[in-house]
């Protein structure tokens, strides 16, 4: 696979769901872990669409169109329950949530492709809008810059060198921003995936489902669980778990995304026992399966509040 970590690639693994009408903003404050109250036009929010009991239905890419209309991007295998699920709770709240993935491109943009296309360099969660195009900064990978661009259909396609898809999931994996999938639909709180060491949970919004859950945790310091990067030489896979030697019966953790390295062998993002983190002896799949080595987040993780 080509190390080179610098163009642009379709991502037809995410979707977008769509929410409009006058209370549209005011819907999506309730419902999710960030504050859209407070979302203008020139950012994103990373955030999330949590159980009644905390833990994670989806996380999503959110951004104004409009003032009266938001994009969610998420992952496309979750799309359709998570916006079944979402519709329940509008009631009488003058919004309407629809699958628009058909009426959007989305590519993703890295390293020189973001200047040479949005004009200027883009942080993490900024909103560049040309036109009807949106380009939104993104955790980089590594030292590379990523950016999301969403285009109505129709449009062009943006200029640059094509990455191949599976060095574009590497990327993503390099971030340690995971983007939920299906196979971990109800694992998670927040935290457990660092979501509010990169700015996908507000603490000091209002109420949405699975707030307390996530406060409680935050504030008693009661997380045991964390995100961290990992590599294997065997193949890993969303869902998979993890043991350690010293346990090998009760797994500790799980693979949360990977992606093949440009190396060889494979990168993740792994969900771990704190614990088990520091004693080491990471295996994947069973006790005798691939050993895993951790690896630094490319973030700092914030202290309990």
């Amino acid at each position: 696979m080509s190390t080179r970590f610098d163009g642009i690639c379709p991502l037809p693994h995410l979707g977008v769901i769509r929410a409009e009408g006058e209370d549209a903003v005011k819907f999506l404050h309730g419902q999710l872990t960030h504050d859209f109250a407070l979302l203008d036009m020139q950012h994103a929010r990373l955030t999330a669409f949590l159980s009644a009991k905390g833990r994670m239905q989806a996380s999503f890419i959110g951004f104004k169109r409009s003032p009266n209309e938001v994009l969610l991007v998420c992952s496309r295998d979750l799309l359709a329950p998570t916006l079944k699920r979402l519709s329940m709770f509008v009631l009488r709240a003058k919004a309407r949530l629809t699958d628009a993935s058909a009426d959007f491109l989305l590519y993703g943009l890295a390293g020189s492709a973001i200047e040479k296309i949005a004009g200027n360099p883009i942080v993490v969660s900024e909103k560049a809008d040309l036109g009807q195009i949106s380009v939104i900064g993104l955790a980089p990978a590594g030292a590379t810059a990523r950016a999301l661009w969403v285009a109505p259909a129709g449009t062009p396609a943006p200029a640059g060198e094509l990455l191949p898809e599976a060095l574009w999931a590497w990327g993503e994996v390099q971030s340690g921003v995971a983007t939920l999938t299906a196979p971990l639909v109800d694992a998670f709180v927040p935290q457990m995936l660092n979501y509010e060491s990169v700015d996908g949970v507000s603490f000091k919004k209002g109420c949405y489902p699975g707030q307390e859950v996530v406060a409680r945790s935050q504030f008693r310091g009661a997380i045991k669980r964390r995100a961290f990067l990992a590599h294997a030489e065997a193949e890993l896979q969303a869902g998979q778990e993890i043991f350690a030697a010293s346990d090998p019966e009760q797994a500790c953790g799980q693979v949360v995304q990977a992606a093949a390295a440009p190396g060889g062998g494979w990168d993740a993002i792994v969900a771990l026992q704190l614990a088990a983190a520091e004693a080491g002896g990471l295996h994947a799949g069973s006790a005798t399966g691939p050993a895993l080595a951790l690896g630094r987040l490319p973030y700092a993780l914030k202290d309990d509040l």
